[in-house]
């Protein structure tokens, strides 16, 4: 009976070090290598949806205060960074409480200046290239899209939608990018809270990023609620997992 008690306790306290194992693998990886995230508002339509959840590379930029859970280490500057592209989509703690997660379209570098004339993206006195789509009427939202490709640049191409060229954010002054610190905009144009608000985001810095997103690895349009599993399968967008972000 004592060797069976024994064992017995011995189990227990295997099975502790191993949810303790898994619990610590699971914060490294978070912590350096790859963090979920999912999409809660429409600001980066049509590139990422609501529902979509997807993961962000956290060595792209390298490590900074904002990248270990709930800042439990804080320290000043990144560390083993690499240079943040033009066309990037990141996440990053919102400047201005440091908490919220953001996740838009890195458009401008530092020292750029930024500046939207008439809808249109304007990057150092050059207005960024885009080309006409589509024109189409999208379910839950207000009037007609307009789809464009936008090519920045350095070449990089994704898909913006637009409203009208006349809304708020269309017409802005010129936004001088400082030094460790960079513009992003949502690709949904106008439905997007981002850098030209500079209130409430403005300038992002660099120790603000929290890494660059990678891939999708679920996606779910919000059809089916959780205890209607026969649902389950058409709620799942699954043309869209596994899909990578550009």
């Amino acid at each position: 009976m004592a060797k069976a008690n024994k064992s017995a306790g011995e189990g227990f306290w295997d099975t502790v070090r191993t949810i303790i194992y898994a619990v610590l693998i699971a914060l490294t990886l978070r912590t350096f290598a790859y963090e979920p995230f999912n999409i809660p508002s429409g600001s980066m339509l049509p590139t990422l949806l609501i529902g979509d959840y997807l993961f962000v590379s956290k060595f792209s930029y390298g490590y900074s205060r904002h990248s270990l859970p709930w800042g439990i280490i804080p320290f000043e500057g990144r560390v083993l960074g690499s240079e943040v592209e033009r066309g990037d989509v990141a996440v990053f703690k919102l400047p201005t409480d440091n908490r919220t997660d953001y996740i838009k379209r890195i458009v401008g570098l530092p020292g750029d200046r930024i500046q939207v004339v008439g809808g249109i993206l304007t990057i150092n006195g050059t207005p960024v290239k885009r080309e006409r789509v589509a024109e189409s009427v999208v379910p839950g939202t207000a009037g007609t899209i307009t789809e464009y490709i936008e090519t920045l640049p350095n070449g990089r191409r994704h898909l913006i939608w637009e409203r009208s060229d006349d809304m708020p954010f269309d017409n802005t002054p010129v936004y001088q990018v400082p030094q460790g610190h960079y513009f992003a905009m949502g690709d949904n144009r106008d439905s997007s809270q981002d850098s030209r608000a500079q209130r409430l985001v403005g300038f992002v810095p660099r120790e603000n990023l929290v890494g660059r997103a990678e891939f999708l690895f679920f996606s779910y349009d919000g059809s089916a609620r959780l205890w209607e599993v026969w649902k389950w399968p058409f709620a799942i967008r699954w043309s869209r997992l596994f899909d990578g972000i550009r």
